[in-house]
């Protein structure tokens, strides 16, 4: 039963057609695991959608029973042109995991380290698009992947939590400083022990949170750039460093590179530590088939200037609703607000460009780079707004049913001009509401080339192309609030008789009838 609504949710989840111009991604992993926990990892693997990339697999073979080595080649068998198995030829240490602990040594430790190199230098011949290093007792949320790339980080790992010894407490993969500190703290500052344990209950409390966060150290489930690898990024021992474990001598030597680390928290993997875990990995697929229904991506696309003294913060706590990360272009603001965009979208990925000068003289331009810069997040639906619309409130709800219809690409909606808070306005010129316009669209991977209306003002928010995916019309309603006061009315009618001041991208009629002192409103019915 579990099986059969993970796969019908991977469907859900795609929602996309693959195409050849996705990102490849080299999935490497020293193996040496019990054939059970095994079994549950390449499962794992399995359950991973690829409706945004394409995967190649590249494990070392370093196990010590047949039946383990048997699962793993009867993985590569099924994925015949994109799987290498190599078989570990070094035999040194015994590699010792029980209901306590795993008890490592140092010429294991460099043993793996040198497996881990193989891999980096493999990918980077080849030039992958990233490189993705796992341990083989990890088992992934199916959106794990997808939201590492949302992420747009050169070294990333998902988080999970584990239970180090039997009675200690969950606590991350992830850490902040030296061996493994989980609490803030300067050079030379002297910290009591009452304030590390307060520091580490923010710092763990944090990781709870779904979000992106900078991190001093990493391991186990960690995503790299084509660029990290071709900065240089390896697991060789530095030698002047004591630190244990190959993961840190990589983290400083990243740190050092310019590369800095950072964790996801929106998909926690499942950590197979010891063997008494190995039931919870069903309550964990079943948990993932729960958060996946709801959770296709909705990236919102938008151009801010200047919003923060207007209706910026109610349109992105609106938005907060239903999206699950968004790209924001800052045209050049001198006002708060980039602080209030970081600061109400906490917790979801946001990808911020900052134009130091603005673009708006040339509208064209400055959609082409929004389009440009969606479509580098990878993104499933893309739902492009204005910093003064909102959606109506039956859309954060209805809206995951609209993007679960395979048939339909985009939707188109109606926009109502709000003249006050509570009215919109309604006459000959001012009759938006009476047509439908595309705000929510699928992305669909491998197009390249796309053309817009060459014009410096109201060129439209997405290319032409856009014109010939599957649509709908939606019953549900957008509401713009950009004429809702008149001091912005005002500002707007000066904006467009400088900007187009003989009417040739606009109407000139439209542009006076900003300032009629008496237009028929109608009253909005929530």
């Amino acid at each position: 039963m579990i099986k059969k609504l993970c796969l019908s949710i991977i469907a859900l989840m795609c929602g996309v057609r693959l195409c050849a111009d996705v990102p490849t991604i080299l999935v490497g992993s020293p193996i040496r695991q019990k054939a059970a926990i095994l079994q549950e990892f390449l499962a794992s693997l399995e359950r991973l959608p690829q409706c945004n990339y394409r995967l190649h697999y590249y494990f070392v073979d370093d196990n010590d029973t047949q039946e383990s080595c048997a699962l793993l080649q009867k993985f590569a068998h099924s994925h015949q042109t994109e799987c290498i198995i190599q078989r570990a030829d070094i035999s040194d240490g015994v590699y010792h995991c029980t209901e306590y602990t795993h008890v490592w040594n140092e010429s294991l430790i460099w043993k793996v380290a040198r497996f881990k190199d193989t891999m980096i230098e493999y990918a980077r011949e080849r030039q992958y698009d990233y490189l993705f290093l796992i341990d083989s007792d990890i088992v992934l949320h199916p959106a794990t992947i997808d939201q590492l790339l949302v992420a747009r980080k050169d070294i990333i790992s998902t988080i999970f939590w584990t239970r180090w010894t039997p009675d200690a407490p969950e606590l991350p993969q992830v850490w902040l400083s030296d061996f493994y500190n989980l609490y803030a703290t300067d050079i030379g500052e002297q910290v009591t022990q009452e304030e590390k344990e307060k520091r580490t209950k923010l710092f763990l409390d944090q990781l709870r949170i779904p979000g992106v966060y900078e991190v001093g150290g990493l391991g186990a489930c960690t995503l790299m750039s084509r660029h990290a690898l071709h900065k240089g990024v390896n697991f060789k021992r530095i030698n002047n460093l004591l630190l244990w474990g190959e993961d840190r001598h990589f983290c400083v030597r990243s740190q050092a590179l310019g590369l800095s680390l950072f964790v996801d928290t929106h998909y926690p993997a499942y950590h197979i530590f010891r063997e008494s875990a190995l039931p919870g990995v069903a309550l964990f697929k079943h948990q993932c088939a729960v958060s996946a229904i709801p959770s296709a991506r909705i990236t919102l696309s938008m151009i801010v200037k200047n919003e923060a003294n207007r209706f910026l913060k109610e349109v992105l706590q609106a938005a907060k609703a239903y999206i699950t990360d968004a790209v924001i272009i800052d045209d050049g603001s001198t006002d708060d607000t980039v602080r209030l965009c970081k600061e109400i979208l906490a917790g979801i990925p946001l990808y911020l460009v900052e134009n130091r000068e603005s673009k708006f003289h040339n509208e064209v331009e400055l959609r082409k780079q929004q389009w440009h810069e969606t479509l580098n997040t990878n993104p499933a639906w893309i739902v492009t707004l204005d910093a003064d619309e909102i959606f109506e409130n039956r859309f954060a709800h209805q809206v995951k049913e609209l993007i679960q219809d395979a048939a339909v690409d985009a939707y188109y909606f109606r926009l109502y001009d709000f003249w006050d808070e509570t009215h919109y306005r309604d006459d000959a010129l001012w009759c938006a509401h009476h047509y439908y316009r595309p705000f929510l669209i699928r992305h669909i991977p491998g197009k390249t080339e796309y053309h817009w209306q060459e014009t410096a003002q109201h060129c439209g928010r997405f290319p032409r192309e856009i014109r010939d995916l599957s649509y709908t019309l939606s019953h549900l309603r957008l509401k713009h609030y950009g004429w809702s006061k008149a001091a912005d009315r005002i500002a707007k009618y000066q904006r467009y008789k400088q900007l187009d001041p003989q009417g040739i991208f606009g109407s000139s009629a439209h542009y006076e009838s900003i300032l009629d002192e008496h237009p028929h409103l109608v009253e909005w019915v929530e």
